[in-house]
């Protein structure tokens, strides 16, 4: 995750539109949603990072490199502008997040005897749950 990565303003188009669902007489005359557009090839990322989103196969990214986002899940249009940045970024970083490699490692010598013991432990008593006929 990338915290300097900036994005200019001009690269990010945003335009209000009619949300839809209910919300009376309100959703009928305010334009509150936000319909968010970034396109990734034509911004000032490095091709490595925009090789990474277009990687991503996020549906909200289209097949010319796109980045299509419509905010509608609050009443206002500045609460939905910032939700839908907030998104935008999300997709940044999850595409630029650095994947942590796994190191293989082996059980150590006491973990392995205290896991026989275990099961040792856990035959003996599912054994003293039988019922033999012979000792009737």
């Amino acid at each position: 995750m990338l915290k300097n990565l900036v994005i200019p303003a001009a690269e990010i188009s945003m335009t209000a539109i009619r949300a839809q669902g209910s919300g009376g007489q309100n959703v009928n005359k305010v334009s509150t949603a936000i319909h968010l557009r970034f396109d990734i090839n034509n911004s000032s990322l490095s091709p490595t990072y925009k090789a990474a989103i277009m990687a991503l196969g996020d549906y909200r990214i289209s097949k010319e490199g796109v980045i299509i986002i419509k905010a509608q899940r609050f009443r206002t249009q500045e609460k939905n502008r910032s939700d839908a940045l907030h998104r935008l970024q999300d997709i940044i970083n999850r595409a630029t997040a650095v994947v942590k490699i796994r190191k293989a490692t082996k059980p150590s010598k006491v973990q392995k005897k205290k896991r026989l013991d275990n099961k040792t432990k856990r035959g003996d008593i599912k054994k003293s749950r039988n019922k033999n006929i012979a000792d009737i």
